[in-house]
């Protein structure tokens, strides 16, 4: 069933996307991403010898600090700052440089709704901007739905005001910075399928989160289409960054 949504959109429509990498100098990687009037910036600053307290040396480490366009850090954006470490670590190979630590910083330029999944994909864009080998892309999307029990998707700061949950949802796509060390060890994995990361907010039957499932995965398709075709047309002239 169609619904009016207040931009226009059906359910299923995405907000106009815009893509850049290399944005900031100082960074070894960089990338903006929007979605509508929702724009994150992403700085990808390593890998630098060592790793943070409680962290696996045998491995590489990455940390995630949250910049909220004003005001302090909350719990919030605390969680989003797990969340977004967690789904870094599986999609990055740990066991490339080891006993080192990458950092990523997110900077909130403004929030219009599904302000998470659009730091994700700045994320993962900032990291191919930097050359750190992955297992895989990313892409991320909010489900959402409404107290009428109709499922949307990439909602605005207006309809999450009104929504009676969401998920954010994160599926793997293609590699795309691997090393050739490692290649031997993911031959075979299923790329294509599967999901990286799935979060969930409020009160939502189970035939609803898997109605979001299925909505979600059916419209990374075009996310990861416009996330290839970004990739290769800002592909960089330093070898030593991935593209």
């Amino acid at each position: 069933m169609d619904i009016d949504r207040a931009d226009g959109r059906t359910a299923n429509q995405l907000r106009p996307l815009a893509c850049s990498r290399n944005v900031l100098n100082r960074a070894h990687g960089s990338a903006s991403w929007s979605q509508g009037e929702t724009k994150v910036i992403a700085a990808v600053y390593g890998p630098k010898a060592g790793t943070n307290k409680n962290e696996n040396p045998e491995k590489a480490c990455f940390e995630v600090i949250w910049k909220p366009k004003t005001g302090q850090i909350g719990k919030a954006e605390k969680e989003y700052e797990m969340i977004l470490k967690r789904t870094v670590q599986s999609i990055c190979l740990s066991n490339v440089n080891p006993n080192t630590t990458t950092s990523i910083i997110i900077q909130v330029v403004h929030d219009d709704g599904a302000l998470l999944p659009c730091a994700i994909n700045a994320a993962c864009t900032a990291l191919v901007d930097a050359g750190i080998p992955l297992k895989h892309l990313a892409v991320a999307i909010c489900c959402c739905v409404s107290q009428n029990g109709h499922v949307i998707l990439d909602p605005n700061k207006l309809e999450e005001q009104t929504l009676k949950a969401f998920a954010y949802l994160v599926f793997p796509n293609s590699i795309i910075s691997l090393p050739s060390e490692a290649s031997s060890k993911l031959r075979g994995e299923p790329l294509e399928q599967g999901i990286i990361t799935s979060v969930t907010q409020g009160v939502m039957p189970v035939e609803d989160y898997f109605h979001c499932l299925d909505r979600g995965r059916a419209a990374t398709s075009k996310l990861s289409d416009f996330l290839r075709k970004n990739l290769h047309l800002q592909t960089p002239n330093n070898p030593s960054k991935a593209g």
